[in-house]
């Protein structure tokens, strides 16, 4: 892996790091809680600038021959979300109905709260954060394993990595479902550009809709899910 990759994926970890002796500022009143959230944002956008500055060499090189045109990056953009979509919900059907996991991410749902006390907050989930996250496990993770393995185990390894960074081992397997996605699409089209669309319209679909949702109505929402499945869970052991 080139050295250029390696201070990308130190630069990610700094800047999660970060935040981390802001907070106990904060946790001491030294300075204001939504100071967190700020700094949040700055050293958000810090990281992205430092690592596109790194990136520049692979920025200025030439299209990768067989890169996918303008019109397709469109098309597999578009199909990409759907694709997502798509599997999310089968890994979401998997966790409830076999692995009996409760629906609802704390990962998600900490976003949310965050971005209700500090509307700014959203750019990080639905711009600066795909873009950073298509760089780091695909371009440079996925990318690198992809040199030395197929496909398949490739994008299975670079998929569970990016899972466990969202949500550990409880929710893994619905982000690695859409990291597998994304893998795909980088693939099929040559392109990075492609799956950070497609990541950043998931995230931004997302963010919208719940945001506009009253927190008490997902609750219930929730909620009516697990009886739900409850109620799967003792008709198929009752049969």
């Amino acid at each position: 892996m080139a050295r250029r990759y390696w201070y990308v994926i130190l630069t990610y970890i700094l800047m999660q790091l970060s935040a981390f002796p802001v907070a106990l500022l904060a946790k001491h009143h030294y300075i204001p809680v939504q100071g967190v959230i700020y700094w949040s944002i700055f050293s958000f956008i810090l990281g992205l600038l430092i690592i596109l500055w790194i990136m520049k060499p692979d920025m200025q090189m030439r299209d990768t021959r067989n890169a996918a045109p303008m019109s397709s990056m469109i098309l597999w953009s578009i199909l990409g979300v759907f694709m997502a979509f798509f599997a999310q919900g089968i890994a979401v059907a998997i966790e409830m109905n076999i692995l009996g996991i409760s629906p609802g991410s704390e990962n998600t749902q900490g976003i949310m709260d965050i971005a209700r006390a500090a509307p700014l907050f959203i750019i990080i989930p639905a711009v600066i954060a795909p873009i950073l996250e298509e760089i780091i496990f695909r371009k440079i993770i996925f990318g690198s394993l992809y040199k030395r393995m197929n496909f398949f185990f490739a994008g299975l390894v670079s998929a569970l990595i990016f899972g466990f960074i969202h949500e550990g081992m409880e929710h893994i397997l619905i982000y690695a479902s859409m990291g597998f996605v994304f893998a795909f699409l980088y693939v099929k089209t040559k392109r990075i550009l492609v799956p950070i669309i497609v990541h950043a319209a998931m995230n931004t679909l997302v963010v919208v809709g719940q945001f506009s949702m009253d927190p008490e109505e997902m609750q219930r929402q929730l909620e009516q899910m697990q009886r739900q499945v409850e109620q799967l869970q003792m008709i198929l052991i009752g049969g």
